[in-house]
């Protein structure tokens, strides 16, 4: 059974699912403790956790705490959902693909996926790509970075004459720069732990990079400051923010925090600064779920239709082992009787007869495990046996 235990934007506050990820850590660790788990495949990024298991069973009366569970065609639904963007807090949005791909390779490296999530993750990629290719789901801005973006200007209007801090250089910080560099602004700061890819970023921007411990002065002079970081811990925390920013500036400088683990810590609001988190942006998303209504219903009819064949693949994955004896077996015995006719057919007369005998030879050895079984169904009245191996067989003289 493949299972889906998750917590997202959906079900979920910021606070909530940065306090979550342990627990279900710990959920799992259980489930693998009871001898279940087969395979598995995690999933973290800004707005969701989540956990794709292959399991054996479910524990009876196992308790999921409060996660949302789904099971098999529900949970492989979700996944092609997540891929194709309609899972997304901004739909259509690109970087969740990437995300699907790299917990794969990550789960790959470590063991944990097997063929059966393997199948499943690369569908879903799959999925993904037609969705994009044949919807305009992705089209324009749809991102969490650009509704950040969208979201400090609706507060402080053009942010042209604004200065804009974007901290974190990583693939999320980079989508802020980036939703930046569409609004032509002249003053955008790009800090870093790591000043190299700061300053590479801030080049591609034609802004200005900072050293991690000149943030403080950055601090000072910025208006908007977005933060994306994939720290552990508080990157902006009260001390810091009421050391760096004036008092008579706090009410006018904004900050969002788009981080998971969040980068700023939440008491700087005691300070006057306006701050925002993930969950602030839900009314951009709402607004960007409306323009791409249409798309998303022509996303869902790809996912539903590529959902059948998925399920078509997984039935025949099942039973890739059974064929594979089966085959074993046949060929067992073919080559057994093959050394056989070789032997007789090196001081015989008659080659034709030889390889008639190994043509009757093999069927008979096939056919009497089979006879025997067929026998015993009758014996016992297993109708339901019987016209299986008939239709097996493309037998139709079974009454």
């Amino acid at each position: 059974m493949i299972l889906n235990i998750r917590l997202d934007h959906k079900t979920s506050d910021v606070k909530t699912m940065e306090s979550s990820h342990e627990r279900m850590q710990a959920l799992v660790d259980e489930l693998e403790s009871l001898g279940v788990v087969m395979e598995k495949v995690p999933i973290r990024t800004c707005n969701r956790i989540e956990y794709y298991i292959l399991v054996r069973y479910i524990p009876e009366g196992f308790d999921f705490d409060g996660f949302t569970v789904e099971g098999d065609e529900d949970a492989l639904r979700h996944i092609l959902r997540l891929a194709s963007g309609l899972e997304s807090m901004i739909i259509g949005e690109d970087q969740i693909l990437g995300q699907i791909k790299a917990a794969r390779v990550q789960a790959l490296r470590e063991g944990t996926c097997g063929p059966v999530l393997d199948m499943v993750f690369t569908k879903a990629v799959h999925v993904g790509q037609t969705v994009r290719r044949k919807t305009q789901i992705n089209r324009g801005s749809v991102s969490i970075g650009s509704a950040a973006v969208d979201l400090a200007e609706s507060i402080q209007g053009d942010l042209k004459c604004r200065k804009v801090l974007v901290i974190g250089a990583g693939k999320m910080g980079t989508l802020v720069a980036r939703a930046l560099a569409e609004k032509h602004l002249s003053a955008i700061m790009v800090a870093n732990r790591t000043y190299e890819r700061a300053y590479q970023l801030a080049c591609e921007l034609g802004g200005d990079a900072i050293h991690f411990d000149r943030l403080n002065r950055a601090l000072r002079d910025a208006d908007v400051i977005i933060s994306a970081t994939g720290s552990p811990h508080h990157i902006l925390t009260r001390e810091r923010v009421r050391d760096a920013i004036p008092p008579e500036r706090r009410s006018s400088v904004v900050m969002v925090d788009i981080a998971n683990p969040r980068d700023i810590e939440e008491s700087v609001r005691e300070l006057g600064i306006r701050l925002f988190t993930i969950d602030d942006l839900r009314g951009v998303a709402e607004e960007n779920r409306r323009r791409r209504e249409a798309e998303a219903k022509e996303a869902e009819r790809i996912v539903e239709s590529e959902l059948k064949l998925l399920l078509s693949s997984l039935k025949h994955l099942e039973v890739e082992p059974l064929l594979a004896e089966v085959r074993g077996n046949m060929e067992l015995i073919r080559r057994r009787e093959a050394e056989r006719a070789l032997n007789k057919i090196m001081n015989s007369s008659d080659p034709e007869r030889v390889i008639d005998g190994l043509s009757r030879s093999i069927v008979d050895k096939i056919f009497h495990d089979i006879a025997i079984s067929i026998r015993e169904a009758a014996e016992r009245g297993d109708d339901n046996f019987l016209s299986m191996c008939a239709e097996l067989f493309n037998c139709r003289n079974l009454k």
